[in-house]
């Protein structure tokens, strides 16, 4: 039984983890405890066996105690106890009342893929890749479009909507097709963007894809554009090309592994580090249109004179 109840990037930093567990634990089934939107996702691992949405629901149906636990969600207590009621005969975790581990530290250089490698390493005395992080099934023909994502959890993390629609726009004349994407929640959000860059309508995409169709559209993509979200990590998965805006956290930890086509900007010397505040982190704000289209991966981008 694993716990990674948390949201979609967050599950994926933790694929080479679950990957790991199921090449040390060949004979277990890997029963996985996410949210149910993101089956999609879950189906693509190719470690989990089954995808269980509703712990509560499980404990309650007559179900074998598990021989093994593993805490992939956080440092507890209050995950530790949610794995605690179904009396597992093994648990793995980190340090806390009741549970043997390693400690959990914050280390800016260590990424957030290492940490749950880390863990599982440590408990089962296997080793693995914390860069495998590909998913398969959708390998879909690269010359899409650009997709540009504005949208993000919370105000640290959104770099301004007008900045966005500079670069749409430019990419846009260019020639290259631009279609900005966004949750319901953020239809308001995706159309200013689109309004903005002068993109044609059926640009926006806001509220109209849901994580299928999200996945199809970011493996066929000529690039991705977004801030650090749950987005990011599906262009690093599907090694669709990227560039990715970091604010609140450093790109050590929760950016791409290096080596492939993705590129991060924010500005670490000004970084505030509130990664619930409402306004923009000084290190998002620190980036410019212009740093964004110069970073662009040939030949996708070239700065205007």
């Amino acid at each position: 039984m694993v716990l990674r109840d948390l949201g979609l990037g967050d599950l994926l930093v933790a694929v080479p983890a679950l990957r790991l567990l199921r090449r040390a634990l060949p004979d277990h089934e890997i029963v996985l405890v996410a949210p149910a939107a993101l089956s999609p996702v879950v189906s693509l691992i190719e470690a989990v066996d089954t995808h269980v949405r509703d712990l509560l629901s499980y404990s309650s149906e007559d179900h074998a105690r598990p021989d093994v636990a593993v805490n992939l969600h956080g440092r507890g207590p209050e995950s530790h106890a949610r794995l605690d009621a179904l009396a597992p005969r093994r648990r793995i975790g980190h340090a806390a009342p009741g549970w043997d581990g390693p400690a959990w530290t914050e280390d800016p250089a260590r990424s957030e893929r290492r940490r749950w490698c880390d863990l599982v390493a440590a408990a089962l005395g296997v080793d693995g890749a914390a860069d495998d992080l590909r998913l398969p099934g959708r390998r879909a023909v690269r010359g899409g479009p650009v997709v540009v994502h504005p949208g993000a959890a919370f105000g640290s993390k959104r770099w301004p909507a007008a900045r966005f629609a500079v670069c749409a726009a430019v990419l846009q004349a260019q020639g290259h097709a631009v279609v900005v994407t966004g949750s319901d929640d953020e239809r308001r959000l995706t159309a200013e963007v689109v309004a903005r860059a002068g993109l044609p309508p059926d640009a926006d995409l806001g509220g109209r894809t849901d994580l299928a169709g999200l996945l199809d559209l970011v493996a066929a993509a000529s690039l991705v554009l977004a801030g650090d979200t749950g987005v990011s990590h599906v262009a690093t998965a599907f090694g669709t090309p990227s560039v990715t805006l970091f604010g609140p956290v450093p790109p050590t930890q929760w950016g791409p592994p290096p080596g492939g086509p993705h590129v991060v900007l924010g500005d670490d010397t000004v970084r505030r580090g509130e990664r619930f505040a409402d306004d923009p982190d000084p290190a998002l704000l620190a980036v410019t249109p212009e740093d964004v289209l110069a970073a662009l991966p040939s030949p996708l981008g070239t700065v205007p004179a």
